[in-house]
């Protein structure tokens, strides 16, 4: 067999957003070729177009090629870093480790998509095979369509559809070695690419997460055993873990969503409590509104700046710096709202319900543009994908895809209320409130005087008070409606 390898041209993996050994088609293909494998990254942020990585995306990559390159020492290889351009350095690389063929894994954000067609003729034209491989979602978005041919604009049929089709192929497993080449390449250290905020700020990052494969293998048993039998009862509570959490590490490829879909199948079928699938749907129905994501991106690429339904591109907002930034720094006298954005702001993730309640608030109660939240949450989020990104800010902003009608404006006492009757949320994320009782919580200015002093609150010094009013704010959106009609 070794004599056999060593005959054999070297392949390169060009790892992206697919950063692991389980389940990795490129690498499963590289593998069997029978050849030494060349792992390698290559950090071109200019090549994202207008969406590089955000400085919660980049933190958490650093912590990931760290990891992914000691899933890959454990094997015998080594992941090479190089910085400029894909295109060049790859074909420097081929030269350099004998390498007569390059595989990677699909993007799905047009701006990568386009960039890699470019790769591969460049690489074709110099005498290198290159292929890809479909890795980022259930079910190739070219492949699905309406009974018409079209893409799905409504998430129901899509649903439906993605119910009807074939199950996604069970996992691969890792390889258990991996071959090198004869002589190493050059490689940049991590580091190298100062991918880490300077200032210390990701200490709370850090608190919260372990990225990599083996962390996202961690947070996925947890949610199996802990909250996916729950999940449709606990998934809209911010103040319980009732979420799976996997976000992030599905948008870094740590975790496919292959094996999450099957892991939360065979976690219900072994638990007796169901004769069917029935109670792993709403689970798998929240993965296939990230694959809707991807089939909208795929097919309405200008959306991440552009609302889908055209007649949004001339709604009157009413641009206002400091209100964008009492949103952004969780000032906004609105405890939920408030409570949604310092939970981002120190761990990199907000709860799926609190970033719809802080949406509604930015684009509707405070009339800012949802591209101005769309973008904040790419810096913030650790999760940032831009795929989901959009999804979820057109839908909130009521012009995207199967999109909540704009009349439809959160209340953030009356969604506090409901979701976090408690205040516990809250309580932990604005620890000035920690003394109100629930009742007051998230509605301190309608708390009597007595109440505040007893709990240390100062509306104004020590809390602001709401921004806005929600129901003038909520009368002067639904105007702003009525002028763009």
């Amino acid at each position: 067999m070794a004599l056999e390898i060593g005959l054999r041209m070297a392949t390169i993996v060009w790892f992206r957003h697919d950063l692991r050994l389980e389940d990795n088609p490129a690498l499963v293909a590289a593998v069997a070729r029978r050849s030494p494998v060349v792992p390698v990254f290559i950090w071109s942020p200019a090549e994202a177009g207008a969406w590089p990585a955000g400085a919660a995306s980049r933190w958490w990559l650093h912590q990931s090629l760290l990891a992914l390159d000691l899933g890959l020492r454990e094997r015998g290889t080594q992941l090479i870093i190089r910085r400029g351009s894909s295109g060049e350095e790859l074909q420097r690389l081929a030269h350099e480790s004998g390498a007569d063929a390059v595989l990677w894994n699909r993007e799905i954000e047009p701006a990568l998509v386009a960039r890699d067609a470019l790769v591969a003729a460049h690489l074709c034209r110099n005498r290198i095979e290159c292929s890809d491989f479909p890795s980022r979602l259930l079910f190739d978005p070219q492949e699905v369509h309406t009974q018409s041919g079209g893409p799905f604009r409504v998430f129901t049929p899509f649903w439906r559809h993605c119910l009807g089709r074939d199950q996604p192929l069970p996992p691969v497993a890792a390889p258990r070695h991996l071959y090198p080449p004869a002589a190493w390449p050059e490689s940049l250290a991590v580091d190298d690419l100062a991918l880490k905020p300077r200032n210390g700020w990701a200490g709370g990052l850090h608190d919260a997460w372990q990225p990599g494969e083996v962390g996202a293998a961690a947070e996925l048993a947890r949610f199996l055993d802990a909250s996916l039998p729950e999940y449709a009862a606990e998934r809209d509570r911010p103040d319980h873990n009732g979420t799976s959490r996997l976000s992030p590490h599905l948008h870094f490829g740590e975790i496919s969503p292959a094996q999450v879909w099957h892991a939360a199948l065979r976690r219900v079928r072994r638990s007796g409590r169901a004769t069917d699938d029935d109670s792993a749907q709403p689970y798998l129905r929240q993965l296939v509104w990230r694959e809707f994501a991807g089939h909208l991106l795929h097919h309405f690429p200008h959306t991440p700046l552009e609302p889908l339904r055209t007649e949004f591109s001339e709604f009157p907002w009413e641009v206002n710096e400091t209100s964008l930034r009492a949103w952004q720094l969780g000032d906004t006298g609105y405890p939920l709202i408030d409570a949604g954005m310092r939970q981002l702001w120190a761990t990199g993730w907000m709860h799926n319900r609190v970033r719809m309640i802080a949406g509604s608030f930015l684009v509707k109660d405070l009339l800012q543009p949802w591209q101005e939240g769309a973008r904040w949450f790419w810096d913030t989020l650790v999760d940032a994908d831009l795929a989901n990104n959009t999804l979820g800010w057109q839908w909130i902003a009521g012009c995207g895809a199967d999109a909540a009608p704009f009349f439809r404006i959160f209340n953030p006492v009356a969604q506090g209320e409901k979701f976090d009757p408690h205040g516990d949320y809250v309580r932990r994320w604005v620890p000035e409130l920690s003394q109100l009782p629930a009742e007051w919580i998230h509605k301190p200015w309608a708390a009597p005087g007595e109440v505040l002093g007893g709990a240390g609150v100062k509306l104004g010094v020590n809390y602001p008070a709401p921004i806005v009013e929600h129901q003038a704010a909520r009368r002067r959106a639904l105007a702003a409606l009525a002028r763009l009609k």
